[in-house]
């Protein structure tokens, strides 16, 4: 029973956390500064002149509304801007755990079990064949295929059971899938929160537009069509970007579980269906 609890014993833990962490932040703070940059030189600018230029009027004695739906007025308000800071972090995050993912995935190129359809492996050769695989890169010993490789061939050594070599893959396998689920929780967070930050922005322009209700009983309804401009730019942006981040995420996660299946299918035909036990 020691022998067989201590089966994924050969691997520490992985190591990573504290660099995923840093890349984590570092991307947020860049992303940041790059947004604010943009927005300071390039997107309030242009919104501002173009809100100048709605509220002169023509020789008919009416403004020209039609620079109210210019993108650059749509996201020109600070709600806006987080909005796009937190979905472009979002898709950083994705994209490295797509990379991440591309990397596990090649390894289903390569063979790290020699066993071809005339050998079988029995429960002493488990230790011959698992060399090969501790001789790896420690990166590499710690990526999904070869991990779940090894824990299989411990359990078969250590418990001479085929029954219990499958069910040790399949628990790695799950434990897999919870790992990379637990990755994707900041973004399952920044995808719930960039709506959040969509209704902020339609809650303070309804403030705005209420607070000038007095002036548009005078006759003069700017301050009004002001505040209900940022109320439905804020939450159109919001929405927008959410629908993007969703389809990203969704996409990164069906790739996560092909690939779980697609190891699980690797080790059970390259590995567990030659193990055999004589008794």
């Amino acid at each position: 029973m020691a022998e067989a609890v201590s089966a994924r014993a050969p691997y520490p833990k992985r190591p990573f956390s504290g660099r995923e962490l840093f890349f984590s932040i570092a991307s947020l703070l860049v992303i940041a500064i790059l947004v604010q940059t943009f927005y300071a030189t390039v997107i309030r600018p242009r919104a501002e002149v173009l809100l100048a230029q709605a509220n002169q009027v023509d020789e008919t004695g009416s403004p020209d509304r039609s620079k109210l739906r210019s993108v650059w007025v749509v996201i020109r308000d600070v709600e806006q801007e987080v909005a796009f800071i937190l979905a472009l972090w979002s898709l950083t995050l994705i994209a490295q755990q797509a990379r991440a993912l591309s990397r596990n995935r090649k390894l289903l190129e390569k063979v790290y079990v020699e066993v071809d359809e005339n050998h079988v492996v029995l429960p002493e050769d488990a230790r011959a064949y698992a060399r090969p695989l501790e001789r790896l890169p420690f990166e590499e010993q710690e990526m999904f295929l070869p991990r779940a490789l090894m824990v299989g061939l411990n359990r078969f050594g250590a418990t001479k059971s085929v029954q219990d070599a499958a069910e040790a893959v399949i628990d790695e396998c799950e434990y897999e899938s919870s790992r990379l689920d637990a990755q994707l929780s900041m973004v399952r967070f920044t995808a719930w929160a960039i709506p959040a930050i969509g209704f902020v922005g339609t809650v303070r322009g309804i403030g705005h537009a209420l607070t000038e209700a007095q002036r548009a009983l005078h006759g003069d309804i700017s301050g009004v069509t002001l505040g209900l401009g940022v109320t439905f730019n804020a939450t159109l942006t919001a929405l927008s970007l959410s629908i993007v981040v969703m389809f990203f995420l969704h996409q990164l996660q069906q790739a996560q579980d092909r690939l779980v299946l697609d190891t699980r299918t690797y080790i059970d035909r390259g590995l567990i269906r030659h193990m055999r036990v004589y008794k």
